[in-house]
C-alpha cells in the first residue's frame, strides 16, 4: 500500500479557486484531501515548495509528433515515447497523438502502435485523434488532396472496428459525411469534431444537432464568419453545445482573433498545440520556419508546448491566469468527458499537477 504524501505550495489553484498555504494530500495517484499546511499530520511525508504555484496539469488533444518522429511517418511505440516526453516537457502528462489525412494503412499502423505502447506500460497517451480524410478538399490546408474523400459506410465501419478503444476523436467535415455515418461514429463513443470544412452555417448547425460536439482549430481551414454567411466559425461561436480548440501561437490565429473568440465562447474555447516536428519523410514533410512549421510552403503545424500556449494566452491575449490554465486543462478534459477526474485539484481527482513559479513559468510536472 502506498503511503500518503503532502505537497505544500505557496499558492494552489484548484481549477476553481486560489488558496494560500495549502497542502494537497495524495495517495496512489489520487488526491485524498486539501487542508491548511499547518494541519498536515506529522507522520505524513512532505514535499515543500514555498515559492511555487500548484496547478492542474495540462492536456493536449492534438499533436502529431516530436523530436523528429512524426507518428504518421513512424507509427511505432518509440514515436509515442518521444511524443509523450515532449508533451510532459510542456506540462501535459496526457496527450492525444494525431494523424492527419493519410492512407488507411497508416491509420491502422498508428492504432497498432498505440496498442503496443499501452501493452508495454506506456503512459500518457489517451488514444488516437484521426484528422481527415473525410474532409472538404476546398479547406484541406496542408492535407493531401488525393487522399481526401467522402467515405462509404463500409470504410468507416472497418476503421472503427479495428480502432475500437483506441480512436478517441475524429475530425471531419459535416457536409461531407452522411447523418448515418455520424450516428455510427457516435455509437463507438468517439468525439466528433468538425474541421477542414466549408460547411454553411446551416450545415454546421445540422451536424451539431446530430452529435458533433467540437470544432477543430477554430478559424483555421474552415468556412469563415461572414456577415451574410456565418459559416462553421460562426456556427461554433453561436452554438452553446459545442466546444472549439484554438492554436494560440500568433501564426495560426492572430491574438486579437483569439481574444474575440474567447469573449464570445467563454468556457467553450480550449487550447491545442497542433505541434509537429521536422521530417522530410512521408506525406507531410514539415520544415521549421521560425516558431512555426510549413509543408510545401503552407502553414502545417505549430512549435508550441501547452505551457508556451498558456503563457501566450496570458501575455499576448490578455486572458487571466486562472482562465488560461483552465483552457489548457479543465476544458480539454471536459471535451473528453473526463473532467470528473482531471482539470481540478480536488478530492477524488487524479493527482495530475504541475508547479509554476511566480511568473507562471513551468518548474516541473509532479
Amino acid at each position: 500500500m502506498q503511503s500518503q504524501k503532502a505537497i505544500l505550495a505557496g499558492r494552489v489553484f484548484t481549477g476553481e479557486n486560489w488558496l494560500d498555504d495549502q497542502a494537497v494530500i495524495t495517495e496512489a495517484g489520487i488526491i485524498k484531501d486539501l487542508l491548511p499546511a499547518s494541519a498536515v499530520p506529522d507522520n505524513v511525508e512532505r514535499d515543500v515548495y514555498p515559492d511555487a504555484i500548484l496547478v492542474p496539469a495540462y492536456i493536449d488533444l492534438q499533436i502529431y509528433g516530436a523530436y523528429g518522429k512524426l507518428l504518421a511517418v513512424y507509427p511505432e511505440p518509440d514515436a509515442l515515447v518521444k511524443l509523450n516526453e515532449y508533451c510532459r516537457s510542456g506540462g501535459a502528462p496526457l496527450c492525444m497523438p494525431t494523424v492527419a489525412t493519410n492512407t488507411y494503412e497508416v491509420f491502422y499502423a498508428a492504432i497498432d502502435a498505440i496498442r503496443s505502447y499501452w501493452q508495454h506500460g506506456g503512459e500518457g497517451v489517451m488514444g488516437l485523434h484521426i484528422e481527415g480524410p473525410w474532409i472538404n478538399p476546398v479547406k484541406r490546408g496542408a492535407h493531401i488532396e488525393e487522399l481526401v474523400h467522402a467515405p462509404s459506410m463500409e470504410q468507416v465501419r472497418d476503421l472503427l472496428e479495428y480502432g475500437k478503444g483506441v480512436i478517441r476523436i475524429i475530425t471531419l467535415a459535416p457536409e461531407v459525411v452522411t447523418p448515418e455515418i455520424t450516428d455510427l461514429i457516435r455509437s463507438y463513443g468517439i468525439v466528433i469534431s468538425a474541421g477542414h470544412s466549408n460547411a454553411t452555417y446551416a450545415q454546421a448547425k445540422a451536424g451539431f444537432a446530430k452529435g458533433i460536439t467540437a470544432v477543430t482549430h477554430l478559424y483555421n481551414a474552415m468556412s469563415p464568419l461572414l456577415h451574410r454567411e456565418p459559416g462553421l466559425a460562426g456556427a461554433a461561436m453561436d452554438d452553446e453545445t459545442v466546444m472549439a480548440s484554438i492554436i494560440p501561437d500568433g501564426y495560426h490565429v492572430d491574438y486579437a482573433a483569439v481574444r474575440i473568440a474567447k469573449a464570445v465562447m467563454k468556457e467553450r474555447l480550449f487550447v491545442i498545440t497542433d505541434a509537429v516536428t521536422d521530417t522530410d519523410q512521408g506525406q507531410y514533410p514539415h520544415q521549421r520556419n521560425g516558431d512555426k512549421y510549413e509543408s510545401g510552403g503552407i502553414l502545417s503545424g505549430s512549435a508550441l508546448t501547452m505551457q508556451a500556449a498558456m503563457l501566450n494566452l496570458v501575455r499576448q491575449v490578455g486572458v487571466e491566469p486562472d482562465e488560461a490554465i483552465r483552457m489548457c486543462s479543465l476544458y480539454p478534459a471536459r471535451v473528453m468527458g473526463i473532467d470528473h477526474q482531471y482539470g481540478k485539484i480536488q478530492q477524488g481527482y487524479k493527482a495530475s499537477m504541475l508547479l509554476l513559479d511566480q511568473q507562471l513559468e513551468l518548474i516541473k510536472l509532479l
